[in-house]
């Protein structure tokens, strides 16, 4: 009996050990375990330019790039960049094959749930565009207005909600037929973000020349870590405060955007 018992035992012991395993696998690490491994394995975009993607030498370049780079100098350990794209963000944190994620991930609660943010260290403006010679300010003056967007976005949500039938919203299914549509006269007005819509019209220039009118919504981005990474989280935040007041991450946000870093709310 007690011979059975203790077998038994031992096997609870050991289906317990493996179970685990995963666990400790995608464990909460603290900056003194990082330091005294030497290096930090952090999620960046591939598919998200100026905020990180591929140059023609097919190497990671960008603003998540250079604070990634910079977070790893500050904490004395090496940049491993994993390459990631906008739906591997989060999976990529939570089975472990980042430490952590710097790419452009916008705070909202609902992830909240499953990730850890940061203070912002970016933001993407959401905006409205048309051509210079059209009196545009505020929502208001859409009114009447054919007003082309992606279907389902941020700023489809807020103009839907402001203006209602007072508006001609047009959806379409992406960017580039959002651009289309403007660039053939098919509606006055598009709201997208600023990252695409300042690079589609610098590379595409019109007649009217499009510019921005106002903002719809500023998003903002954290760095995510996992869930009770307490340590961790906490330094980055701090690293955050810091280079945000000695201008490093202004110079990096100017080097990229060629404009000053925007007033980021904290928490």
């Amino acid at each position: 009996m007690n011979t059975r018992r203790t077998f038994g035992c031992l096997g609870l012991l050991a289906a317990m050990a493996l179970a685990l395993l995963p666990f400790h696998s995608v464990r909460a690490q603290t900056v003194d375990e990082l330091t005294k491994r030497g290096s930090i394995n952090i999620g960046v975009l591939v598919d998200g330019f100026p905020f990180g993607g591929l140059d023609e030498h097919q190497q990671l370049v960008g603003y998540d790039i250079d604070v990634a780079n910079l977070l790893a100098k500050y904490l004395g350990v090496k940049a491993n960049l994993v390459q990631l794209t906008s739906p591997n963000k989060i999976p990529f944190l939570t089975s472990g094959k980042a430490d952590i994620v710097v790419a452009t991930v916008g705070i909202t609660p609902e992830r909240a749930r499953t990730v850890w943010f940061s203070i912002p260290y970016s933001a993407v403006d959401n905006v409205v565009y048309a051509p210079k010679d059209k009196n545009i300010k505020s929502a208001e003056d859409l009114k009447g207005l054919r007003v082309g967007l992606p279907r389902g976005t941020v700023q489809d949500v807020i103009l839907t909600k402001q203006l209602g039938d007072s508006v001609k919203i047009m959806r379409f299914e992406d960017d580039p037929s959002v651009f289309q549509a403007m660039l053939t006269g098919q509606v006055d007005a598009i709201a997208e973000n600023a990252v695409t819509g300042d690079a589609f019209f610098a590379k595409n220039p019109t007649p009217a020349a499009n510019e921005q009118k106002f903002i719809v919504l500023r998003a903002p981005n954290g760095i995510i870590v996992r869930a009770d990474q307490i340590n961790l989280h906490q330094w980055i935040n701090t690293f955050i405060y810091y280079i945000k007041n000695n201008g490093e991450l202004n110079a990096i946000h100017e080097k990229w955007f060629h404009k000053p870093l925007p007033q980021l709310p904290v928490f």
